[in-house]
């Protein structure tokens, strides 16, 4: 499936979100169709980064573009990126 993947850094400011990993990152998933469907999920950049290398055909310069976006205030965008059922089953995308 295509779908527009947005990233952006989750700053913790205090003990009320101790529990977040390291280098926490809210990504958003929503479909390039344009349907409706957006789904958010927690994340760590390295754990994210590692998915889109291993399960996407993104060039390593698009991806460390999108890397350095996520610390900006704005987050960073990769638009219509084919994402395998799988793969989004596993971020919980998909429920039963």
């Amino acid at each position: 499936m295509r779908m527009n993947l947005n990233a952006r850094a989750i700053v913790s400011h205090g003990s009320d979100l101790s529990d977040l990993p390291q280098n926490a990152v809210l990504l958003t998933v929503k479909p390039a169709c344009l349907l409706p469907g957006d789904y958010s999920y927690t994340t760590n950049s390295d754990s994210l980064l590692r998915m889109l290398r291993q399960r996407t055909d993104l060039p390593s310069t698009v991806l460390d573009k999108f890397e350095m976006g996520i610390w900006s205030p704005k987050g960073a965008n990769l638009p219509a990126v084919e994402i395998s059922e799988k793969t989004l089953t596993e971020m919980g995308y998909f429920l039963d």
